[in-house]
């Protein structure tokens, strides 16, 4: 068994066979995920295995160490707690996956992303509250990158720190020429709110920008909250002393949700869409979605319902008292010309929260 550097060990066994690397792998991950008790506090970690075998994935030790690599890099994305053995399409998937940094680090260099908009609709009056600000790439060659498979790459190389500043200023700069009431919600990555720039950069974008800080909201996710509880929390509470308001997405997703309501300084949870899509299928749905906005409202925290498409699922959530509402219903993401225009169309549509909903304007 060897360190290989970081957090990256290595283990050679002989003889080997798939089932024994198999076993060993469980083994580790037991282990290792039993966790470990520190000057009283109990740590738990987390281990992703990658296996190659020889000589069918290699007959030499370079060879080997990168293939299991690989097969580490695939046993990640599946999350914690996986092994995966190495696969010959693992190769195919890196040259795609450093084909599509290259460009990713052309495209921020050049500026090449933009902003499109989402609105959130408020609940009791039908009319426009905000919009969230969501990254799109339109690459010459690709057509529309999907968010899902560019940003996991951005965060990886730390490209995020420059895309997420650009898009922060950016996001400002575009809510400056909306009406004023309307706030502008901009996703922090986890790599962002580690980062010992971040409050200063927020600072610097809204002296810059002359933008309110009431206006702008952050959004962060579960997932981001857990790689480092006491950072992330030092961070939030900094940003939140500059005046901005702190949002958590996809709440109900992971397992803590409740107890980061009570150690974690939020203004707005943001229901996932996941329980949206159930409503009025799923009683446990409907349950949750009514204990998330009663707590909420107990706590003086905003919630809004990601996700919604229909009529139906819009009656039943102003019945929850949920406070505003975000979906194709009322809009697809737009970019940032069309924005003054569905806004417009929304708060002309005066959309009766507690009758029957009129038709809504076309935002494509």
């Amino acid at each position: 068994m060897a360190r290989l550097g970081g957090d990256e060990f290595a283990v050679i066994l002989s003889p080997g066979s798939h089932d024994s690397a198999a076993a060993s792998a469980r083994h580790v991950i037991e282990v290792v995920g039993r966790g470990f008790e520190i000057d009283g506090h109990e740590i738990g970690i987390g281990t992703s295995v990658g296996i190659a075998l020889s000589p069918a994935d290699g007959g030499d030790p370079d060879t080997l160490l990168k293939n299991a690599d690989l097969a580490l890099y695939a046993a990640k994305a599946d999350g914690r707690g996986t092994a995966r053995f190495f696969e010959n399409s693992m190769i195919e998937r890196l040259q795609a996956r450093r084909s599509l940094e290259s460009d990713l680090r052309a495209a921020v260099a050049n500026q090449e992303l933009e902003l499109y908009y989402q609105p959130l609709v408020s609940a009791r009056t039908g009319a426009a509250a905000g919009v969230e600000a969501l990254l799109r790439w339109r690459h010459p060659g690709r057509g529309m990158v999907p968010p899902s498979e560019f940003i996991p790459v951005a965060e990886a190389t730390r490209l995020i720190i420059p895309l997420g500043a650009w898009s922060l200023r950016r996001a400002c700069l575009d809510a400056i020429k909306l009406p004023q009431h309307l706030r502008i919600s901009v996703n922090l990555s986890a790599i962002q709110l580690r980062s010992r720039d971040l409050v200063r950069t927020v600072r610097e974008v809204l002296a810059s920008t002359g933008m309110s800080p009431r206006r702008l909201e952050l959004e962060v996710t579960e997932s981001t909250l857990i790689r480092d509880a006491d950072a992330a929390r030092t961070a939030l509470e900094e940003l939140r002393s500059l005046g901005v308001r702190i949002a958590m997405d996809d709440f109900g997703t992971g397992y803590s949700s409740l107890s980061y309501i009570r150690n974690f300084p939020f203004d707005r949870i943001k229901i996932d869409k996941s329980f949206v899509d159930d409503l009025g299928r799923r009683r446990d749905s409907d349950a949750i979605i009514r204990a998330v906005t009663s707590i909420a409202s107990s706590l003086g925290i905003e919630t809004v319902a990601e996700g919604v498409e229909t009529r139906e699922q819009l009656v039943k959530l102003v019945a929850e008292a949920c406070t505003e509402l975000q979906g194709h219903l009322f809009s697809r993401a737009v970019p940032a010309e069309a924005l003054p225009r569905v806004i417009a169309a929304i708060d002309r549509g005066h959309l009766a929260p507690r009758v029957p909903v009129p038709e809504t304007a076309d935002a494509d």
